[in-house]
Protein backbone atom coordinates (compact mmCIF):
# COMPACT_ATOMS: atom_id res chain seq x y z
CA UNK A 1 0.00 0.00 0.00
CA UNK A 2 1.58 3.28 -1.10
CA UNK A 3 1.00 6.70 0.44
CA UNK A 4 1.06 10.05 -1.27
CA UNK A 5 4.53 11.61 -1.53
CA UNK A 6 5.81 15.10 -0.69
CA UNK A 7 3.22 15.74 2.01
CA UNK A 8 3.63 18.03 5.00
CA UNK A 9 1.55 15.80 7.27
CA UNK A 10 2.00 12.08 7.81
CA UNK A 11 -1.35 11.56 9.55
CA UNK A 12 -4.25 13.94 10.21
CA UNK A 13 -7.48 13.42 12.12
CA UNK A 14 -10.60 15.28 13.23
CA UNK A 15 -11.15 15.03 16.95
CA UNK A 16 -12.68 16.54 20.05
CA UNK A 17 -9.84 17.17 22.49
CA UNK A 18 -10.35 16.87 26.23
CA UNK A 19 -8.51 15.94 29.39
CA UNK A 20 -8.26 12.72 31.34
CA UNK A 21 -7.71 12.67 35.08
CA UNK A 22 -6.42 9.47 36.66
CA UNK A 23 -5.85 8.66 40.34
CA UNK A 24 -2.21 8.27 41.26
CA UNK A 25 -0.85 4.92 42.45
CA UNK A 26 -3.62 2.94 40.72
CA UNK A 27 -6.19 3.90 43.34
CA UNK A 28 -9.88 3.96 42.45
CA UNK A 29 -11.76 7.10 41.42
CA UNK A 30 -13.19 8.61 44.57
CA UNK A 31 -10.61 6.91 46.80
CA UNK A 32 -7.86 9.50 46.37
CA UNK A 33 -7.34 13.26 46.45
CA UNK A 34 -4.49 13.18 43.94
CA UNK A 35 -5.04 12.90 40.19
CA UNK A 36 -2.75 13.12 37.16
CA UNK A 37 -4.15 15.15 34.22
CA UNK A 38 -3.32 14.59 30.57
CA UNK A 39 -4.71 15.77 27.25
CA UNK A 40 -6.61 13.07 25.44
CA UNK A 41 -8.72 11.89 22.53
CA UNK A 42 -8.87 8.51 20.83
CA UNK A 43 -7.90 9.99 17.47
CA UNK A 44 -4.93 12.07 18.64
CA UNK A 45 -3.66 9.01 20.54
CA UNK A 46 -3.40 7.18 17.20
CA UNK A 47 -1.27 10.01 15.78
CA UNK A 48 1.17 9.81 18.67
CA UNK A 49 3.20 6.87 17.35
CA UNK A 50 4.08 8.62 14.09
CA UNK A 51 4.58 12.01 15.77
CA UNK A 52 6.90 10.54 18.43
CA UNK A 53 9.02 9.03 15.66
CA UNK A 54 9.56 12.38 13.94
CA UNK A 55 6.60 12.69 11.59
CA UNK A 56 4.55 15.87 11.55
CA UNK A 57 0.89 15.14 12.30
CA UNK A 58 -2.22 17.32 12.41
CA UNK A 59 -5.28 17.50 14.66
CA UNK A 60 -8.42 19.21 13.33
CA UNK A 61 -10.50 20.33 16.28
CA UNK A 62 -12.24 23.23 18.04
CA UNK A 63 -11.33 25.33 21.09
CA UNK A 64 -12.99 27.31 23.85
CA UNK A 65 -11.76 30.90 23.94
CA UNK A 66 -9.80 31.82 27.05
CA UNK A 67 -10.05 28.32 28.52
CA UNK A 68 -7.06 27.25 30.63
CA UNK A 69 -7.96 23.66 29.74
CA UNK A 70 -7.66 24.51 26.04
CA UNK A 71 -4.26 26.11 26.70
CA UNK A 72 -3.15 22.99 28.59
CA UNK A 73 -4.22 20.69 25.75
CA UNK A 74 -2.49 22.85 23.14
CA UNK A 75 0.76 22.81 25.12
CA UNK A 76 0.54 19.03 25.45
CA UNK A 77 -0.02 18.59 21.69
CA UNK A 78 2.98 20.79 20.92
CA UNK A 79 5.11 18.66 23.22
CA UNK A 80 3.89 15.56 21.37
CA UNK A 81 4.92 16.98 17.95
CA UNK A 82 1.27 17.25 16.88
CA UNK A 83 0.12 20.40 15.10
CA UNK A 84 -3.44 21.62 15.43
CA UNK A 85 -5.94 23.76 13.58
CA UNK A 86 -9.43 24.83 14.56
CA UNK A 87 -11.72 27.70 15.36
CA UNK A 88 -11.86 29.25 18.82
CA UNK A 89 -15.35 30.07 20.05
CA UNK A 90 -16.57 32.03 23.10
CA UNK A 91 -17.46 29.96 26.13
CA UNK A 92 -20.88 31.55 26.38
CA UNK A 93 -20.88 31.76 30.16
CA UNK A 94 -20.48 29.09 32.85
CA UNK A 95 -23.11 26.86 31.22
CA UNK A 96 -21.70 27.19 27.72
CA UNK A 97 -18.99 25.29 25.87
CA UNK A 98 -16.11 23.40 27.44
CA UNK A 99 -13.66 20.58 26.77
CA UNK A 100 -14.63 17.09 27.91
CA UNK A 101 -13.41 15.45 31.11
CA UNK A 102 -12.61 11.75 31.14
CA UNK A 103 -12.29 10.41 34.70
CA UNK A 104 -10.76 6.94 34.85
CA UNK A 105 -8.72 4.68 37.06
CA UNK A 106 -6.31 1.94 36.04
CA UNK A 107 -7.73 -0.83 38.20
CA UNK A 108 -5.55 -3.30 40.05
CA UNK A 109 -5.57 -7.07 40.18
CA UNK A 110 -9.18 -8.27 40.07
CA UNK A 111 -10.53 -4.72 40.55
CA UNK A 112 -11.37 -3.70 37.00
CA UNK A 113 -10.65 -0.21 35.61
CA UNK A 114 -13.62 2.15 35.58
CA UNK A 115 -14.22 5.08 33.23
CA UNK A 116 -16.61 7.99 33.71
CA UNK A 117 -17.12 10.36 30.78
CA UNK A 118 -18.30 13.90 31.50
CA UNK A 119 -19.03 15.46 28.08
CA UNK A 120 -21.91 17.91 28.58
CA UNK A 121 -21.33 21.12 26.60
CA UNK A 122 -18.40 19.60 24.70
CA UNK A 123 -17.20 22.11 22.11
CA UNK A 124 -15.94 19.37 19.80
CA UNK A 125 -19.52 18.28 19.11
CA UNK A 126 -19.88 21.40 16.91
CA UNK A 127 -16.92 20.48 14.67
CA UNK A 128 -17.52 21.30 11.00
CA UNK A 129 -15.53 20.82 7.80
CA UNK A 130 -16.24 24.51 7.08
CA UNK A 131 -13.88 25.31 9.97
CA UNK A 132 -10.93 24.24 7.79
CA UNK A 133 -9.39 25.03 4.41
CA UNK A 134 -9.50 21.48 3.05
CA UNK A 135 -8.05 22.41 -0.35
CA UNK A 136 -4.98 23.86 1.36
CA UNK A 137 -4.58 21.02 3.89
CA UNK A 138 -5.12 18.11 1.50
CA UNK A 139 -4.28 19.70 -1.85
CA UNK A 140 -1.42 22.13 -1.22
CA UNK A 141 0.24 20.94 1.99
CA UNK A 142 -0.72 17.28 1.61
CA UNK A 143 -1.67 14.49 4.02
CA UNK A 144 -0.54 10.90 3.63
CA UNK A 145 -3.23 9.28 5.83
CA UNK A 146 -6.50 10.66 7.17
CA UNK A 147 -7.52 8.75 10.29
CA UNK A 148 -11.19 8.69 11.25
CA UNK A 149 -12.74 7.09 14.30
CA UNK A 150 -16.30 5.98 14.88
CA UNK A 151 -16.22 8.00 18.10
CA UNK A 152 -15.89 11.39 16.43
CA UNK A 153 -17.96 10.25 13.43
CA UNK A 154 -20.93 9.40 15.68
CA UNK A 155 -20.61 12.15 18.30
CA UNK A 156 -23.16 14.54 16.77
CA UNK A 157 -24.88 15.36 13.51
CA UNK A 158 -22.24 18.05 12.93
CA UNK A 159 -19.26 15.75 13.48
CA UNK A 160 -20.82 13.03 11.32
CA UNK A 161 -21.09 15.45 8.41
CA UNK A 162 -17.58 16.75 9.11
CA UNK A 163 -16.10 13.26 8.85
CA UNK A 164 -17.99 12.57 5.62
CA UNK A 165 -16.63 15.74 4.02
CA UNK A 166 -13.09 15.04 5.23
CA UNK A 167 -13.23 11.53 3.76
CA UNK A 168 -14.41 12.95 0.44
CA UNK A 169 -11.61 15.55 0.44
CA UNK A 170 -9.04 12.88 1.25
CA UNK A 171 -10.13 10.72 -1.68
CA UNK A 172 -10.17 13.74 -3.99
CA UNK A 173 -6.52 14.47 -3.25
CA UNK A 174 -5.15 10.92 -3.09
CA UNK A 175 -4.87 10.64 0.70
CA UNK A 176 -5.31 7.18 2.21
CA UNK A 177 -8.23 6.84 4.63
CA UNK A 178 -8.02 4.83 7.85
CA UNK A 179 -11.30 4.13 9.66
CA UNK A 180 -11.51 2.59 13.13
CA UNK A 181 -15.20 1.78 13.57
CA UNK A 182 -15.18 2.12 17.39
CA UNK A 183 -18.88 1.44 18.02
CA UNK A 184 -20.40 3.10 21.11
CA UNK A 185 -24.05 2.30 21.85
CA UNK A 186 -24.66 5.59 23.67
CA UNK A 187 -23.56 7.56 20.59
CA UNK A 188 -25.79 5.57 18.22
CA UNK A 189 -29.00 5.61 20.26
CA UNK A 190 -31.81 7.11 18.16
CA UNK A 191 -29.51 7.71 15.16
CA UNK A 192 -29.05 4.15 13.89
CA UNK A 193 -30.34 4.70 10.32
CA UNK A 194 -28.50 7.99 9.81
CA UNK A 195 -25.21 6.69 11.18
CA UNK A 196 -25.50 3.41 9.29
CA UNK A 197 -25.57 5.35 6.00
CA UNK A 198 -22.71 7.65 7.03
CA UNK A 199 -20.50 4.80 8.23
CA UNK A 200 -21.19 2.92 5.00
CA UNK A 201 -19.96 5.89 2.93
CA UNK A 202 -16.83 6.35 5.05
CA UNK A 203 -16.09 2.60 4.93
CA UNK A 204 -16.50 2.71 1.14
CA UNK A 205 -13.74 5.35 1.02
CA UNK A 206 -11.47 3.58 3.49
CA UNK A 207 -8.20 1.94 2.53
CA UNK A 208 -7.69 0.59 6.06
CA UNK A 209 -10.55 -0.71 8.24
CA UNK A 210 -10.05 -1.45 11.94
CA UNK A 211 -12.67 -3.06 14.14
CA UNK A 212 -13.71 -6.21 15.91
CA UNK A 213 -16.50 -8.57 14.93
CA UNK A 214 -19.12 -6.60 16.88
CA UNK A 215 -18.03 -3.28 15.32
CA UNK A 216 -18.64 -4.59 11.80
CA UNK A 217 -22.02 -6.00 12.79
CA UNK A 218 -23.33 -2.94 14.62
CA UNK A 219 -21.77 -0.19 12.48
CA UNK A 220 -22.08 -1.68 9.02
CA UNK A 221 -24.96 -4.14 9.41
CA UNK A 222 -23.16 -7.41 8.77
CA UNK A 223 -24.69 -10.59 10.08
CA UNK A 224 -22.28 -12.33 12.39
CA UNK A 225 -21.28 -15.96 11.82
CA UNK A 226 -22.67 -18.66 14.06
CA UNK A 227 -21.23 -18.29 17.54
CA UNK A 228 -18.58 -20.83 18.40
CA UNK A 229 -16.69 -21.51 21.59
CA UNK A 230 -14.86 -18.95 23.66
CA UNK A 231 -11.45 -20.35 22.78
CA UNK A 232 -9.08 -18.26 20.67
CA UNK A 233 -9.36 -20.45 17.56
CA UNK A 234 -13.12 -19.98 17.39
CA UNK A 235 -12.81 -16.21 17.74
CA UNK A 236 -10.21 -16.01 14.97
CA UNK A 237 -12.27 -18.23 12.66
CA UNK A 238 -15.39 -16.09 13.22
CA UNK A 239 -13.42 -12.90 12.57
CA UNK A 240 -12.02 -14.34 9.33
CA UNK A 241 -15.52 -15.30 8.20
CA UNK A 242 -16.77 -11.79 9.01
CA UNK A 243 -13.96 -10.00 7.19
CA UNK A 244 -14.43 -12.14 4.10
CA UNK A 245 -17.94 -10.64 3.88
CA UNK A 246 -16.67 -7.13 4.60
CA UNK A 247 -14.00 -7.32 1.90
CA UNK A 248 -16.61 -8.24 -0.73
CA UNK A 249 -18.77 -5.23 0.17
CA UNK A 250 -15.89 -2.76 0.59
CA UNK A 251 -13.38 -3.66 -2.12
CA UNK A 252 -11.53 -0.34 -1.81
CA UNK A 253 -10.10 -1.42 1.55
CA UNK A 254 -6.72 -3.13 1.31
CA UNK A 255 -6.14 -3.82 4.99
CA UNK A 256 -8.41 -5.05 7.80
CA UNK A 257 -7.18 -5.44 11.37
CA UNK A 258 -8.16 -5.80 15.00
CA UNK A 259 -6.58 -6.64 18.33
CA UNK A 260 -7.15 -9.84 20.29
CA UNK A 261 -7.36 -9.32 24.04
CA UNK A 262 -8.09 -11.60 26.95
CA UNK A 263 -8.09 -10.05 30.42
CA UNK A 264 -6.32 -12.13 33.07
CA UNK A 265 -6.34 -9.24 35.56
CA UNK A 266 -6.06 -5.46 35.43
CA UNK A 267 -2.29 -6.00 35.52
CA UNK A 268 -2.00 -8.75 32.93
CA UNK A 269 -3.60 -9.35 29.55
CA UNK A 270 -3.11 -11.82 26.75
CA UNK A 271 -2.47 -9.51 23.81
CA UNK A 272 -2.64 -10.43 20.13
CA UNK A 273 -3.74 -9.12 16.75
CA UNK A 274 -5.04 -10.27 13.37
CA UNK A 275 -4.89 -8.68 9.92
CA UNK A 276 -6.03 -9.37 6.38
CA UNK A 277 -3.83 -7.55 3.83
CA UNK A 278 -4.75 -8.33 0.25
CA UNK A 279 -5.32 -12.08 0.38
CA UNK A 280 -2.83 -12.69 3.20
CA UNK A 281 -3.97 -13.47 6.74
CA UNK A 282 -1.51 -12.58 9.50
CA UNK A 283 -2.15 -13.65 13.10
CA UNK A 284 -0.13 -12.57 16.12
CA UNK A 285 -1.09 -15.17 18.71
CA UNK A 286 -1.94 -13.59 22.07
CA UNK A 287 0.83 -13.66 24.65
CA UNK A 288 1.05 -12.23 28.17
CA UNK A 289 1.81 -8.54 28.64
CA UNK A 290 1.98 -6.61 31.88
CA UNK A 291 -0.50 -3.73 32.01
CA UNK A 292 -0.12 -0.43 33.82
CA UNK A 293 -3.23 1.18 32.29
CA UNK A 294 -5.19 -0.53 29.53
CA UNK A 295 -6.79 2.62 28.10
CA UNK A 296 -5.30 3.45 24.68
CA UNK A 297 -3.96 0.01 23.81
CA UNK A 298 -6.16 -0.27 20.74
CA UNK A 299 -5.27 3.25 19.60
CA UNK A 300 -1.60 2.43 20.11
CA UNK A 301 -2.04 -0.65 17.92
CA UNK A 302 -3.70 1.36 15.13
CA UNK A 303 -1.02 4.04 15.37
CA UNK A 304 1.71 1.44 14.96
CA UNK A 305 0.00 -0.15 11.96
CA UNK A 306 -0.36 3.25 10.29
CA UNK A 307 3.31 4.02 10.96
CA UNK A 308 4.23 0.82 9.14
CA UNK A 309 2.03 1.84 6.21
CA UNK A 310 3.77 5.24 6.12
CA UNK A 311 7.13 3.48 6.00
CA UNK A 312 6.02 1.19 3.19
CA UNK A 313 6.60 -1.97 5.23
CA UNK A 314 5.13 -5.33 4.37
CA UNK A 315 1.86 -6.11 6.13
CA UNK A 316 3.41 -8.59 8.58
CA UNK A 317 5.78 -5.91 9.91
CA UNK A 318 2.92 -3.40 10.19
CA UNK A 319 0.98 -5.84 12.36
CA UNK A 320 3.96 -6.72 14.55
CA UNK A 321 4.88 -3.07 15.06
CA UNK A 322 1.24 -2.27 15.93
CA UNK A 323 1.14 -5.15 18.42
CA UNK A 324 4.20 -3.69 20.14
CA UNK A 325 3.01 -0.06 20.19
CA UNK A 326 -0.32 -1.25 21.59
CA UNK A 327 1.54 -3.10 24.34
CA UNK A 328 3.64 0.04 24.91
CA UNK A 329 0.53 2.19 25.42
CA UNK A 330 -0.82 -0.35 27.91
CA UNK A 331 2.48 -0.22 29.83
CA UNK A 332 2.15 3.54 30.41
CA UNK A 333 -0.09 5.69 32.59
CA UNK A 334 -0.67 7.85 29.50
CA UNK A 335 -3.29 6.62 27.05
CA UNK A 336 -0.96 6.76 24.05
CA UNK A 337 2.27 5.10 22.95
CA UNK A 338 5.33 7.35 22.98
CA UNK A 339 8.23 5.38 21.45
CA UNK A 340 11.75 6.83 21.68
CA UNK A 341 12.76 5.12 18.44
CA UNK A 342 11.88 2.13 16.26
CA UNK A 343 14.38 -0.10 18.07
CA UNK A 344 12.51 0.33 21.35
CA UNK A 345 9.32 -0.91 19.67
CA UNK A 346 11.00 -3.90 18.03
CA UNK A 347 12.61 -4.83 21.36
CA UNK A 348 9.13 -4.92 22.89
CA UNK A 349 7.93 -7.19 20.10
CA UNK A 350 10.95 -9.48 20.60
CA UNK A 351 10.38 -9.60 24.37
CA UNK A 352 13.77 -7.99 25.01
CA UNK A 353 13.44 -6.06 28.27
CA UNK A 354 17.14 -5.99 29.01
CA UNK A 355 18.49 -2.65 30.18
CA UNK A 356 19.68 -0.33 27.39
CA UNK A 357 22.90 1.50 28.25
Amino acid sequence: METKKNCRYAVACPTSMGVRITPENRLAVGATKHYMMQSTSAESNVLNVASSLGNECLVLTKWVEGSPIAAFIQAELRARNIRFEGKTVPQGGPWGYRHQFNIADSGFGLRAPRVWNDRAGEVGRTLSADDFDLDRIFGQEGVQILHLSGLIAAMSEETTQCCLELARAAKKYGTLVSFDLNYRATFWKGREEELGKAFHEIASCADILVGNEEDFQLCLGFKGPEAGGKELGSKIDRFKEMITQVKEKYPNAQMFATTLRQVVSANEHLWGAIMLAGDEWIVEEPRPIQVMDRIGGGDGFTGGVLYGVLKGWKAEDCLHFGWATGAMAASSLYDYAEPADEKQVWDIYAGNARVQR
